[in-house]
C-alpha cells in the first residue's frame, strides 16, 4: 500500500479556513487533480485537488473542522487496494436508535430542512426525523458544536418533555453560513482591538466626472471606484502612516500600496479583493484590474492571492445608496479605511470672479476611519485633504 497525504494549502496569509464539505468519500476512486474538498474562509472558497490518482483511503478533517495551513486533510492509496472497505467513523457506523424508546413530541419540525442539513451525519439525520426532533434546538457536543448521535440519544432518553422541538421564528429565517459567522467574528475583534475615530470631508466630483466622460468618448470605460483607488494611492504621500499598521514596538509602514476594495456579494456577504501596487499603475490599469477582480469575486473565482496582503481598504458604500457611513477597519494589518458615500447633485457655494454664487455640483461625503493608535487627527485630515484635492483637480483627458 502506498499512501499520499492531502494537505491544506500553505498560502492562507493567516486567514482562518474550515472544511466546507467533501466532494469525494472514503472508498471513492479519484484521478489526479480531481477536486476532493472545499475549504472556506471569510473571503473565498477554495477547492483542494487530489495530488495523485488512487482511492480515497482516509479523511482526517471532517466538515466544519478548522483547517490550518499544512494540516493533513486526507490520505490517498495510490495502489488502489485500500480504503474501499474502510470502516466509517464511529458516528456514522452506529445505527440510529429504534423509535420505541420515546414517543414523538408533536412539535413542528421542518423535515425537508433536516434532510438538506449537511452538518448532520446520516445517522443523526435519521434519528432526528424518526423522533420529530429539531436539531437546531439540540446542544451539540461534537467538533465545532455539531450534533452527534450521542446528543440525540441523550435527549431521547430524557423524555418527550425535554425533546420538544420549536418552529422556526419565520419561514424566512436565514441560517448562518461560514462567511457570515467569520464576518461577525472579525467585526467584534476589530472594534475591540483598535480604537476607531472617523473624520468627514465633502468631495466635488465635477473634474472626475468630466474626465470619465471624456475617456468614454475615447473608448475607455472607467468606474468612479478606479479614480478613488488611484487618488487614495497618491494621497499616501501626505501621511505615510495611513498605509501602515500597529505593532507592539513600532508603527510599521507598508513598502507597497495595496488597496482592497469592498465588493458586495448580495446575500452572501462581501469580499475585499486587493489592487496590488496601486501607486505604480496608471488609471487605465487600475480600472482594468478592478473590473477583473470584481467580476471574479461575484462569480466566486477569486484566488487567495487576490484577497491577501492589503495595506489599505476602500468601502464605496455609496453605490448601494448610503450617503454617509463610517466603515470598520476589518484587517488587523491596516490602520485606516476610506468610506465614499452616494454621489448626488447638491447646491454648494463657490467663489466665481470674486463673488459667492450657488452652483450645482456632483458631491459625495468621504470618511476616513483610522486606528487612533497609529495616527492622530492631524495625519487623518492631511490625508483626506490631499485625497479631496486630487479628486477635485483631476487633469483633463
Amino acid at each position: 500500500m502506498s499512501m499520499i497525504d492531502v494537505l491544506v494549502p500553505e498560502e492562507q496569509e493567516g486567514t482562518k479556513a474550515v472544511v466546507r464539505g467533501w466532494l469525494k468519500q472514503v472508498g471513492d476512486s479519484v484521478r489526479e487533480n480531481d477536486p476532493l474538498v472545499e475549504l472556506e474562509t471569510d473571503k473565498v472558497t477554495q477547492e483542494v485537488p487530489a495530488p495523485a490518482a488512487g482511492i480515497l483511503a482516509e479523511i482526517l478533517l471532517d466538515s466544519d473542522a478548522e483547517a490550518e495551513p499544512g494540516a493533513l486533510l486526507a490520505r490517498i492509496d495510490t495502489e488502489g487496494k485500500a480504503a474501499a472497505a474502510a470502516a466509517p467513523s464511529p458516528e456514522t457506523k452506529e445505527e440510529a436508535p429504534e423509535p420505541a424508546p420515546a414517543a414523538p413530541t408533536g412539535g413542528l419540525v421542518d423535515k425537508a430542512a433536516i434532510q438538506k442539513e449537511t452538518r448532520l451525519s446520516p445517522a443523526v439525520r435519521r434519528a432526528c426525523l424518526q423522533h420529530d426532533l429539531d436539531p437546531s434546538c439540540l446542544e451539540g457536543t461534537g467538533r465545532g458544536g455539531r450534533v452527534t448521535l450521542e446528543d440525540v440519544k441523550r435527549v431521547i432518553a430524557e423524555g418527550p418533555a425535554i425533546a420538544v422541538s420549536s418552529a422556526p421564528f419565520s419561514a424566512e429565517d436565514i441560517p448562518h453560513d461560514r462567511m457570515r459567522r467569520t464576518i461577525a467574528e472579525n467585526m467584534v475583534r476589530a472594534v475591540s482591538d483598535a480604537p476607531h475615530v472617523t473624520a468627514l470631508f465633502e468631495c466635488d466630483f465635477s473634474a472626475v466626472a468630466e474626465h470619465k466622460a471624456a475617456m468614454k468618448v475615447k473608448g475607455v470605460k472607467l468606474s468612479y471606484t478606479a479614480y478613488i483607488v488611484k487618488a487614495a494611492a497618491e494621497a499616501m504621500a501626505a501621511a505615510p502612516a495611513i498605509n501602515g499598521r500597529w505593532e507592539e514596538d513600532r508603527i510599521a509602514i507598508s513598502p507597497t500600496i495595496d488597496i482592497g476594495v469592498g465588493t458586495a456579494l448580495g446575500e452572501k456577504g462581501l469580499v475585499v479583493p486587493v489592487v496590488k501596487d496601486a501607486d505604480s499603475l496608471s488609471l487605465k490599469d487600475v480600472g482594468a484590474r478592478l473590473d477583473d477582480l470584481t467580476t471574479r469575486a461575484r462569480e466566486g473565482r477569486l484566488d487567495r492571492k487576490d484577497v491577501a496582503g492589503g495595506s489599505f481598504t476602500i468601502s464605496n458604500h455609496g453605490v448601494s445608496g448610503s450617503l454617509l457611513a463610517a466603515p470598520i477597519i476589518l484587517h488587523q494589518g491596516q490602520a485606516a479605511i476610506l468610506g465614499v458615500g452616494k454621489l448626488e447633485k447638491r447646491v454648494v457655494v463657490r467663489e466665481l470672479d470674486g463673488q459667492d454664487v450657488m452652483v450645482i455640483r456632483p458631491m459625495a461625503y468621504v470618511t476616513l476611519t483610522i486606528d487612533h493608535r497609529v495616527v492622530d487627527g492631524h495625519q487623518t485630515n492631511a490625508w483626506l485633504s490631499r485625497f479631496v484635492e486630487i479628486m477635485e483637480n483631476w487633469p483633463q483627458a
